[in-house]
């Protein structure tokens, strides 16, 4: 690891000039090492967690509402991205980044705590608070520390945080549940919170150009625009997590909070039009470049859904594993993603971006038209080769699109675009989890009318359930109901293929066919940049 950044260095055959790197500290290792801690903190949470569910429901009760856990802390997560991100641009990412890890160390000693589910879900959506904080913050500043040339080495390393507490979460959760109590999975978080604490506060120096000039004007915090945006997430990210498991998707509750969501959306741009300052700048969606790229990666997190939430079932209901030979089978695609995002830069140096994010969106949706053609009920390795592959695809598709349109801004807009990108992303995960579960519900409604006996449960989770007790279905129900898990997982695919073939054409019809690369002048302490150059015309 090289020390303080600012080169010369540029995108080979690029013809782009300069990038420093507009906050690197004077050695970057050791907040390079704080990122990684900082990450790990939120990558870890949602899988360690998984796996003491059944400990935490015998101890607090709450079954009904145990999967809160998880959807509380998204949604905190997802609607203060925004937030975050424009404060980051205004205040600095020292200031944030700090909050956001004292923000989730005290949600995590809170859960510690716990002492009712209710109150769990509570200190759960303060851990959230903190983790919308770390997960853009981290994000921006590794696009600071590093020039262009550089970036896809930042975004490996956090990119393998990822892969290593995909295997590490279940199997340290499923140890401390069994062995100790449920209560240390938050508790572990504190010495690396504190490591990453310690990291970032003795060795993270903010660049010059934040500092308020003498008689300037105090910056403004759009607080109504920061509640509006708060507020409109809450109630449609509800509406789309509970919509069809907590009650119909025509029930009152759900109508009523997609429409209470669309008026607070109509709110928020006029809010937004209005503010000195927005959270939410206009320029986020007029600008071809960042727009096209949140559509693309809001498609992506859309597709995710059926790797991450189906794949599980699929390989337990129909292919007969157990939970941790379930969960290798798709943590195989965690394997391949770093990897492909560490090499893409070899890629998008030749050809761009944009070409790159294509051909690596286009490999996805080949991968994910071919799961409905594996024979039934087939091998273990089968649908893992099809992780494998498509984890690789989409490493090739996202750190492209993440490091170019980071270097399309200068660092005063850099926050606002990681976070939008972010923030997108999220939202399409939640939308895919919503339309997916229905999609699965509805095939496996239409296969169960004709069952070979009566009486057997009508939706996903209640098969799977019936399933994990063969014993009690006769062999032609058991052969029956897998054969239906695998249609419903085979249109789930299906549907992640057509988000891919979405992302695909946003990127051909909407994204520019060269990102305008912006270079920073290392002496403006202002917050401006210096003139823009663009990648060459390869396509």
């Amino acid at each position: 690891m090289s020390g303080a950044a600012g080169g010369t260095e540029a995108i080979s055959g690029s013809g782009v000039g300069p990038a420093p790197s507009p906050a690197a500290p004077r050695g970057r290792g050791p907040v390079v090492a704080a990122l990684m801690l900082g990450m790990a903190l939120t990558a870890i949470d949602g899988t360690i967690v998984s796996t003491a569910v059944p400990q935490i429901v015998g101890d607090l009760g709450g079954f009904a509402v145990f999967s809160w856990l998880f959807s509380g802390y998204l949604l905190a997560v997802t609607v203060t991205l925004p937030v975050y991100g424009k404060l980051s641009d205004t205040f600095g990412r020292k200031p944030v980044l700090i909050a956001g890890i004292i923000l989730f160390l005290i949600g995590s000693v809170l859960c510690a705590g716990a002492w009712s589910m209710a109150a769990l879900i509570a200190f759960r959506v303060v851990q959230g608070l903190g983790g919308g904080a770390l997960q853009g913050t981290v994000q921006t500043i590794a696009a600071d520390l590093y020039p262009l040339k550089e970036r896809p080495r930042i975004q490996a390393k956090l990119s393998t945080v990822w892969a290593t507490s995909a295997v590490a979460g279940p199997v340290i959760g499923g140890l401390l549940a069994s062995y100790a109590d449920w209560r240390w999975i938050f508790l572990i978080n504190l010495p690396v919170g504190a490591v990453a604490l310690w990291l970032v506060v003795r060795h993270l120096h903010e660049p010059s150009r934040i500092r308020r000039a003498a008689g300037a004007p105090r910056p403004r915090i759009d607080w109504a625009g920061a509640l509006a945006v708060f507020a409109t997430g809450a109630l449609l990210l509800t509406a789309l997590v509970q919509g069809g498991v907590a009650w119909p998707w025509l029930s009152a509750p759900s109508l009523g909070l997609l429409a209470a969501s669309a008026a607070l959306a109509a709110l928020t741009v006029v809010i937004e039009r209005r503010a000195a300052d927005p959270v939410i700048p206009g320029w986020v969606w007029r600008r071809r470049t960042i727009a096209s790229v949140n559509l693309a990666l809001g498609a992506m997190g859309l597709l995710m859904v059926a790797p991450t939430v189906f794949l599980p079932t699929y390989a337990q209901s129909v292919l007969g594993l157990g939970p941790i030979a379930a969960g290798f089978v798709l943590s195989v695609m965690t394997l391949s993603w770093p990897v492909s995002a560490a090499l893409s830069n070899r890629v998008y140096n030749r050809i761009g971006f944009r070409r790159t994010a294509i051909i690596g969106m286009s490999c996805a949706l080949l991968v994910l038209l071919a799961f409905p053609l594996l024979p039934y009920p087939g091998a273990p390795w089968q649908p893992a080769l099809i992780m494998l592959l498509l984890g690789a695809a989409l490493g090739l598709f996202q750190l492209p699109l993440i490091v170019g349109v980071q270097s399309t801004v200068g660092w005063s807009e850099r926050g606002t675009t990681t976070a939008s990108v972010l923030f997108c992303r999220q939202v399409g995960q939640s939308l895919g989890a919503a339309l997916f579960g229905a999609v699965a519900n509805g095939v496996l409604a239409s296969r169960l009318v004709h069952a070979p006996v009566p009486g057997l449960p009508g939706d996903l989770d209640a098969v799977s359930r019936a399933l994990d007790d063969p014993g009690a279905l006769s062999a032609a129900a058991t052969d029956y109901l897998r054969r239906a898990v695998d249609a419903a997982v085979d249109q789930v695919y299906l549907g992640a293929a057509a988000a891919a073939a979405v992302a695909v054409l946003v990127l051909v019809f909407v994204a520019p066919r060269r990102f305008p690369i912006l270079t920073e002048d290392p002496a403006a302490a202002d917050g401006t940049d210096a003139g823009g150059t663009a990648e060459p015309p390869r396509d």
